[in-house]
């Protein structure tokens, strides 16, 4: 090393064997191996220069595994939006697998152990070793000790045998299984840091000064066996000591130079160990406690292992669970019913479940407590089927419920097929035929009409109040007559008393105004802002400044002018119009309490849990449709905030012609969940059979039969099937998939009169099962891919396009031809192609602008699937989704849920192009299509935005200030980040980097998988079965 301080950066890479990685321990040097004997000076000098690892003695220790299938399932129809479960570090770990070819990171400056450095520390042991209080301590610590104590100024290096503390968190950990060592500890592992992090490691030397005071107190009443593992990448900076004076060179004894050498090689693997981990530090009493909760968990998971009525903690848990609860979530004592369905006998025999309480009576703690169980205690994965709308929206009545109903009733049913160990754990607000339910789900069954907050519900008929009164003779009561003046004006703008009713309770509390369609929303939200006082204007004024700002900074500078009008009164609209990024931080400011009123549609109802005070039914209509009583009870159940209001009123707004309608509504008893297994014929019973088949679930016609009798659809064959019986449904679907080329039917006569039908998939149905084709269109897309390879346009993205936009989307779409014959007149002759090859003529599309009647028949789906093409492609030109909206007039959150389908359906087709060696052309084009469409951003951004929490805006700002690349977010820091990106908080600094480094040791596994595949001698290689006879 050169007297300009350069240096050397190698890296270092470790294969290991393959195997799960929950830690690592290491432990510190013996006296044994530090005291090595008279050697020759010579051999010393020799074997330092070889590789080694004398510092680092390999402790296994073999980890709990988790199931590889899930034990537990949770259908959620609570209404509390769960926080992200994170396995908790338990004990056992990982291994090191010893390393007897790293490199030594010093072997060729051995030069430096001549210097006055060492010299200095060799004279401070002579002195410490002659103290009579010390000669007793003649052993590693005496030197580790004294050589950390005199060089602690020089280095800025923490000896790594003062870490004590285990941190198993996998998401830190290599899971790659490569050991990375950089002899630059203060540099990236595989790039350069972005310079505004280089910065922070500079100041991060004069902090690390002040740590081994902090270890040397620590030091004395401990083991010599101590264990670290590197819970972050590596930030030490180490400064190679300086030449001193020639006068500390001086000739010693043979015993001398051995100890100096040996102080030596401990110096150069403390040093090595800490170029792999951080300098963090460490207290007594979070080891205490990580001790405590490690206990804890063992404690519990005896508990639940034994028939005990004893439940531990918390039940069954740590109390740390409980202390975060309270810390994170304000919860200090469980409801009663929480209590008692947490205790109930099938719960701890681990039977299935359902449970039924009013909305927001706190069903979704349970389902994270018993989730807990399984995590933690039982070391078994979790599958939570979520009820939200933007995610997958199956609470379990809405297992009753169309295509969605469907899918739910095939997931379960095969579940209970296969698996007789996995948990079931279902829960609603609303169910009625719970008997059906119970049969299919073989499960217990626990409701209560608890509900934290009181409810009243109210009705109004022009400016009179009833109250809902079951006692009473038609089921109502007058309550009030509204007092508030109208001006004439007001009067005609707002016949239904929509200011009146919401002035009564915002700003202070919050508001919900359910209406019958989008647009109604924004409408309403406008009329009302019309009319509330400027008072309105100072309440949390900055703050919604600052949502109006955050809403330009998603929108790339874009605000839609009804919320730049209504947010400074505090008022918004909510619905699927409104993009996902808008929608969730509408929602954020609505539960802050900065805004106090929200006009919405009625899915805000059934998937987001936003309540408030008070709850107004703009009509008794979704839509064109007369509201169900499932729906009338979940907008309501939005009224009351647990440990914010004593009390939650609903009012439905109703004119007196549907006054009747609305009595019989309130006071009808719940709708019953039926199946729609058979009813949604391509999405439920066709691909329920395919599916079988494909994953030799059932392959005969009797086993099929067999496992349809235990869907939701067999218990109540009964009263679904009037003129078919299910063994002729059974017969008939798989007659329809055998026609149609998906499956092929094999009859095996075992005797006269015993004949067996077996079903193997064949490609096509293999294609379509592994890409979940809606069967309904597997035949269209295989002819529109075949039609594709005979002219495939590759000179522009739009002809892929067009193969990869959804067809269930095509029915919705009403062009509009002006944009339609604008767009066509501005493609270029390649694109223009395409729409030849289709049957698409811009006459035609010029006649359909014009209104002038048009003879020749043209494919209507082809003509709108087209037209959504263009969509799309615009979307990838410009990237914007406000330009492309305002483009083609579509509402923002339409087109985002374009793109997004697109790219989910692009995925498909590519997993069906996978199946079938005709489409193999297809395979590299989509791979690269469907990653456009997940992110629709830059080329240089798209690796970014892999990382949760990472989208397009945040994604812009992290390449600006220089982190270019997963790596580079892998290795920030995330108080650094938190300083150089603007309104960037704290908990998603930490979310965007932990995110990173998972996928990176994702990326890295991988990689290691297909290395290991590669090296591994094949089993049908020549000659191997007959070696492995020779040597039996």
């Amino acid at each position: 090393m050169d007297d300009g301080g350069s240096r050397i950066r190698r890296r270092v890479s470790l294969p290991k064997r393959k195997r799960p990685s929950l830690g690592r321990i290491f432990v510190a040097p013996t006296a044994a191996e530090l005291e090595r004997g008279d050697e020759k000076e010579e051999e010393m000098v020799a074997e330092n220069r070889r590789r080694k690892t004398a510092g680092l003695i390999p402790v296994e220790v073999q980890p709990r595994l988790l199931s590889d299938s899930p034990d537990c399932l949770v259908l959620g129809g609570g209404d509390t939006k769960p926080d992200l479960l994170r396995r908790m570090p338990t004990d056992g770990g990982v291994g090191y697998q010893h390393n007897d070819s790293e490199e030594d990171m010093f072997g060729d400056y051995d030069s430096f152990t001549e210097n006055s450095f060492i010299a200095e520390a060799d004279d401070l042991e002579q002195k410490y070793m002659q103290l009579p209080e010390h000669q007793k301590h003649a052993t590693d610590f005496a030197t580790e000790n004294l050589c950390s104590e005199s060089i602690k100024n020089k280095l800025s290096v923490t000896p790594i045998g003062n870490l004590t503390e285990l941190q198993t968190d996998k998401h830190t950990e290599n899971q790659n299984g490569y050991e990375d060592v950089t002899d630059e500890p203060g540099a990236d592992l595989l790039y350069e840091v972005p310079s505004s992090q280089a910065m922070y490691f500079e100041n991060l030397q004069n902090a690390s000064n002040d740590f081994g005071d902090q270890f040397m107190k620590e030091r004395d009443g401990r083991s010599s066996s101590h264990n670290t593992v590197n819970e972050e990448l590596p930030h030490n900076c180490i400064e190679q000591p300086q030449q001193n004076d020639e006068s500390s060179s001086k000739v010693r004894t043979s015993s001398d130079i051995n100890r100096r050498t040996s102080i030596k090689d401990h110096l150069k693997s403390t040093m090595t160990g800490n170029a792999k981990a951080q300098t963090p530090v460490f207290s007594r009493s979070k080891q205490l406690k990580e001790t405590l909760l490690s206990e804890e968990i063992n404690v519990a998971k005896k508990t639940i292992e034994s028939s005990s009525n004893d439940l531990g903690p918390f039940y069954s848990l740590p109390s740390k669970v409980r202390d975060l609860y309270v810390q994170l979530k304000g919860i200090e004592k469980l409801y009663e019913w929480q209590h008692t369905c947490l205790t109930l006998k099938s719960v701890q025999e681990r039977k299935n479940l359902i449970y039924s309480l009013p909305t927001s009576g706190g069903k979704t703690l349970v389902a994270e407590i018993l989730m807990l169980q399984e995590l933690l205690c039982s070391r078994k994965d979790v599958l939570m089927i979520l009820p939200y709308v933007a995610i997958v929206q199956e609470k379990l009545h809405m297992i009753g419920e169309g295509s969605r109903g469907a899918i739910l009733e095939m997931t379960l049913a095969k579940i209970l097929y296969t698996s007789k160990t996995t948990q079931i754990i279902g829960m609603s607000a609303t169910l009625n035929n719970v008997e059906d339910l119970q049969k299919f789900l073989q499960a217990e069954y626990y409701t209560s009409q608890f509900r934290p907050v009181e409810l009243k519900e109210y009705l109004k008929i022009n400016d009179t109040i009833y109250e809902i009164d079951s006692k009473a003779e038609n089921g109502i009561t007058f309550s009030r007559f509204l007092n508030y003046k109208y001006s004439d004006t007001l009067k005609k703008m707002d016949p239904d008393h929509l200011v009146a009713l919401v002035t009564e309770v915002i700003p202070n509390y919050s508001c919900l105004v359910f209406c019958p369609s989008k647009k109604n929303c924004e409408n309403v939200a406008e009329m009302i802002c019309k009319f509330l006082s400027k008072e309105y204007l100072k309440h949390k004024e900055k703050e919604k400044c600052e949502v109006i700002n955050n809403l330009k900074n998603i929108g790339n500078g874009n605000l839609c002018p009804v919320l730049k009008r209504t947010i400074p009164f505090g008022v918004a609209y909510h619905h699927s119009g409104l993009t996902s990024d808008e929608r969730k931080l509408l929602e954020e400011a609505y539960s802050t309490g900065v805004l106090c009123l929200f006009t919405c549609t009625s899915t805000l109802a059934a998937g987001v849990n936003l309540p408030a005070r008070r709850v107004i039914l703009r009509a008794p209509y979704v839509a064109m449709e007369f509201l169900k009583r499932n729906q009338y009870k979940q907008m309501i159940g939005r009224a009351g905030r647990a440990g914010i209001d004593t009390i939650g009123e609903s009012i439905l707004i109703l004119q007196e012609k549907d006054k009747q309608q609305v009595l019989e509504l309130i006071t009808r008893p719940l709708e019953n969940c039926y199946s729609h297994l058979v009813q949604e014929f391509t999405k439920g019973i066709q691909t329920l059979f395919l599916s079988l088949i494909g994953l030799k679930i059932a392959t005969n016609l009797d086993d099929i039969y067999h496992f349809m009798n235990g869907t939701f659809f067999g218990v109540q064959q009964n009263i679904l099937l009037k003129e078919k019986s299910l063994w002729e449904i059974t017969v008939e679907s798989l007659r329809y998939l055998t026609e149609r080329g998906l499956v092929q039917k094999d009859t095996i006569y075992k005797s006269e009169e015993e004949v067996q039908h077996n079903f193997h998939i064949t490609k096509l149905g293999r294609a379509s099962f592994k890409g979940t084709i809606d069967l309904a269109y597997c035949d269209i897309l295989y002819r529109d891919l075949k039609k594709g390879l005979e002219g495939l346009v590759l000179e522009s993205l739009l002809h892929l396009i067009y193969l990869t936009t959804p067809y269930d989307l095509v029915s919705q779409c009403n062009p509009d031809w002006m944009i339609y014959f604008r767009q066509f007149s501005q493609l270029s002759p390649a694109e223009q192609n395409v729409a030849a090859i289709l049957g698409v003529s811009e006459s035609f599309i010029g006649k359909k602008a014009s209104g002038q009647a048009i003879r020749k028949k043209v494919d209507k789906d082809v003509v709108n699937r087209l037209y959504l093409s263009f969509v799309l492609y615009s979307l990838l030109k410009e990237t914007s989704i406000w330009t492309v909206s305002e483009k083609f007039n579509m509402p923002r959150g339409y087109v985002q849920n374009l793109l997004t389908g697109a790219a989910s359906f692009s995925s498909c087709v590519l997993h069906f192009c996978e199946e079938l060696e005709e489409f193999w052309v297809y395979r590299a084009l989509l791979v690269e299509l469907t990653k456009k469409l997940t992110y629709c951003v830059k080329a240089e951004l798209i690796p970014l935005m892999e990382v949760t929490g990472v989208l397009e805006g945040r994604a812009k700002q992290l390449y600006s200030a220089g982190y270019k690349s997963l790596m580079h977010l892998a290795n920030a820091n995330p108080e650094v980040l938190i300083r150089t990106i603007d309104h960037l908080s704290r908990r998603q600094a930490k979310q965007i980097v932990s995110s990173a480094k998972m996928l990176l040791h994702e990326k890295a596994e991988a990689l290691q998988e297909e290395v290991e595949e590669l090296l591994r001698l094949p089993s049908d290689f020549p000659g191997a079965v007959a070696s492995a006879t020779d040597e039996a």
